[in-house]
This record gives C-alpha cells, structure tokens and sequence, in this order.
C-alpha cells in the first residue's frame, strides 16, 4: 500500500483484486473533493459498477443512483444519474489528465458533474482544461487495469467499498 501523506484527503477503494489508493487535490478541487468524501463516508460508492471501460483510455464508475449493483440494478441505466446532491461547478486546472489520474466526468455542460469519475489507463492530454483533476492513483494501478472492459462490459466489476483512510 502506498504511503499516506494525508488520511483526511486519501481514498481506499477495494476492488475484487485489492485496494487502489487514492490521493485528493483538495488545493486544485476543493468542491469535488468534498463531494467524493461525502459520498464515500455515506457509503455510496459501495457496490457501485464501472459501466464504461476502455481499453487504453479510462474507466468510469460512480452513478451512485443507478449503479449499485446491489438495489435495482439495470447495467443499461447504470452512467445515467448522480447523487441526491447539486451538480458541481468546474474546477478546471492545469493539470494533466495523466495515467491515474482521477477526473470528473460530466454531460456536454462542464458544471455538470455530480457524482461520477474516471480514471485514467494512459495520459490522456486531449482531455486537459475540459473536465476537473481532482486526485490521483498513488497505488495499485496494476488493480485498475484489471478492470472488465466494456461499454458497458458484460459482466461489470464494481467499487466493493470505498473508505476515506482517516477514517479506516
């Protein structure tokens, strides 16, 4: 596991293969941030599916209210909704879109985003300055790329938990 500079800003999502480590950008994102905290400590994210997964480019995740694997769930709805709370303005920044990082993915309107994110397979640069950075995977990549492909894939792989590290 990597090191945990800030537990307050770190993320531990458990996959069926281990744990990815998450670390924030509460200084570049401060609202998206505090989104993903406030779902995770709600535990939200819990069971939710990676609906959209491309090979060589990302995998998105996050429709906490079609996505639970465990309520009601339709793989065909699954990427439609958010969460119970507003859409979030963007936090537009010059950071890359690098392999691992963590952006906010939205509708064709950029303060739309809610409770959905991706992450990235590779560096992909045509999505600087378009959609927010808001954290960065500092350990078990090698997990996110085992993730099912597929848009969305047949059998989905989902987030079991996610948990801020303070408070694991």
């Amino acid at each position: 596991m990597a090191d945990i500079k800030d537990p307050e800003n770190t993320i531990l999502m458990e996959l069926k293969d281990g744990t990815v480590t998450i670390e924030l950008m509460p200084k570049v994102a401060p609202k998206h941030v505090e989104r993903m905290k406030t779902l995770v400590r709600a535990g939200a994210y819990d069971n939710v599916c990676f609906h959209r997964v491309i090979d060589g480019f990302m995998a998105q995740t996050g429709d906490v209210a079609n996505g639970n694997m465990e309520q009601d769930f339709n793989i065909r709805m699954a990427g439609t909704g958010g969460s119970e709370h507003p859409d979030l303005p963007a936090e537009f920044s010059k950071l890359p879109h690098c392999r691992g990082s963590i952006g906010a993915a939205r509708s064709a309107n950029p303060d739309s985003a809610n409770s959905q994110f991706f992450i990235n397979f590779s560096d992909n640069d045509f999505l600087n300055g378009q959609y927010t950075v808001y954290g960065q995977v500092t350990s078990g990549m090698d997990i996110v790329d085992a993730i099912t492909r597929g848009e969305p894939p047949v059998s989905p792989d989902r987030m079991i938990s996610m948990k801020v590290a303070a408070d694991a």
